[in-house]
């Protein structure tokens, strides 16, 4: 059942309001996220009706223009040729069980430490499916889903998780640090238990049908099907929330318990995705639930990487406890693109969080803008200097915390230089000078500045109890 509206009263309901994340739901849709609040453990069992052209229509609209087609080598542009009679079309195909997943498309991208990380590319129809699919289930697991979770949920960034964490280390009892890396996470979800998971509150059978249609559609590669019997294709549109809801019942209720039942002492947990950092005011405490992560996960399929899974000492004593040790300074750790380290504060001396770019992704992101940079050197400067302008101020848009300004004004320092010796090597004859060319780039590059408030201000504003 979905609460006290009737199905046919809530397919007749067009009008919309505005979630927490800012998108349009119409009242039909609140009416599930009414009932899914209201009870916890409700089981609902009619919820493809939902999916109609209208929310088809705006699932469209909301995908990436620009994105890779999949198998089907359609693109955005492609599908908007005539798109009132293909919607229409696929939601009958939809609705009658006609609608069948194609396979993803393999693709691979560099990762930070040189592997290589697979994509799976779904053709365009079935991003348009799962996109109306994510937004009917965010109504319900948007009600379970608890605060610490913060991976792609609506309303919901990285820098809200950072702040969380930042916060929580400064003004919590923390003395260690885990700091968790699932292996291959997205690769060995278990099919069987992801669909137990979601059993529990989806009971409409054909919204499980789809479901296990798009975990069973395989991929393509070099030409040749693979079958997929685990994990779920990176960069599918479905799968943000299936490893959300997958973990939500793996981790987040089980830490939840564990932190309420046996946990003496401080406990935060921060987790976005399936990158988990946990502060603990014990270290014998962190050690017990290391072991019994490692269990946990081990039950459904996982495993925590042996090499990237820490626990550090980290924390206001950790710089004097370890000196009295003598064991030189903390350890660091990563968690979004940032270092975080032990520090002081500038005035009096208090302990803090330090937050710097992590040398890895200043490292690439500065490879992939040198090697952009060699392949626009014969191009017009003005297009290059407004290209360049849009990356570093992009760069900053994310990097620009308190604290980081340093790293913000060494990354653009390095821009420039990549930018001046290319430049050079375009012509023998003409070579313009630095001095010179500093003036023009200061005109044409943002200028490195901090662009975000101080965490607990955010926190504040947004969490203001």
């Amino acid at each position: 059942m979905e609460g006290s509206r009737s199905t046919k009263r809530n397919t007749e309901k067009t009008h919309t309001y505005r979630t927490q994340g800012r998108e349009s739901v119409s009242q039909g849709l609140g009416g599930v996220r009414e009932a899914a609040r209201r009870d916890k453990k409700q089981k609902f069992t009619a919820l493809l009706h939902h999916v109609n052209e209208e929310l088809l229509r705006s699932s469209y609209q909301k995908l990436k223009k620009q994105a890779a087609p999949g198998v089907d080598g359609v693109t955005w542009q492609q599908y908007g040729e005539g798109v009132e009679e293909r919607i229409k079309d696929l939601h009958d195909r939809v609705h009658r069980g006609a609608y069948r997943a194609q396979p993803s498309r393999r693709r691979y991208i560099a990762k930070s430490d040189g592997r290589q990380r697979p994509l799976g590319i779904a053709a365009l129809e079935d991003k348009i499916v799962q996109q109306a699919t994510v937004t009917v289930l965010n109504q319900i697991y948007e009600e379970d889903f608890l605060g610490f979770s913060y991976g792609f949920r609506p309303g919901r960034s990285q820098h809200q998780a950072l702040d969380a964490l930042w916060v929580g280390l400064r003004r919590k009892r923390v003395n260690w640090v885990l700091d968790a890396d699932i292996r291959g996470f997205f690769d060995n979800m278990d099919h069987e238990w992801l669909m137990k998971m979601v059993e529990y509150r989806i009971a409409d059978p054909r919204i499980q049908r789809l479901i296990r249609k798009w975990l069973k559609a395989g991929v393509i590669e070099d030409e040749q099907w693979q079958e997929s019997l685990i994990g779920t294709p990176q960069g599918a549109v479905i799968s943000p929330l299936l490893a959300n809801i997958y973990l939500h019942y793996v981790f987040d209720l089980w830490v939840n318990q564990w932190r309420r039942r046996e946990a003496q002492g401080d406990v935060i947990v921060v987790r976005y995705a399936d990158d988990i950092v946990l502060g603990f005011e014990h270290r014998r405490q962190a050690e017990a639930f290391l072991e019994q992560l490692r269990e946990r996960m081990k039950k459904f399929g996982l495993e925590l990487h042996s090499e990237k899974t820490r626990l550090i000492e980290f924390g206001r004593y950790a710089v004097q406890n370890r000196g009295k040790r003598g064991q030189g300074k903390p350890d660091t750790f990563d968690f979004l693109g940032f270092t975080h380290s032990c520090g002081k504060t500038r005035k009096g001396g208090w302990f803090t969080v330090k937050r710097t770019t992590s040398k890895k992704r200043w490292r690439n992101k500065l490879q992939a803008i040198g090697e952009e940079l060699r392949r626009r050197m014969h191009a017009k400067f003005a297009e290059t200097g407004k290209w360049l302008r849009t990356v570093v101020q992009g760069y900053f848009n994310y990097h620009a915390v308190p604290g980081n300004f340093a790293a913000l004004k060494s990354f653009r320092r390095e821009v420039e230089r990549l930018w001046w010796r290319v430049l050079r090597r375009r012509s023998q004859r003409r070579r313009i000078g630095w001095t010179r060319f500093v003036q023009i780039a200061d005109q044409l590059l943002p200028k490195a500045r901090i662009l975000h408030p101080p965490p607990w201000v955010r926190l504040a504003a947004i969490y203001s109890r």
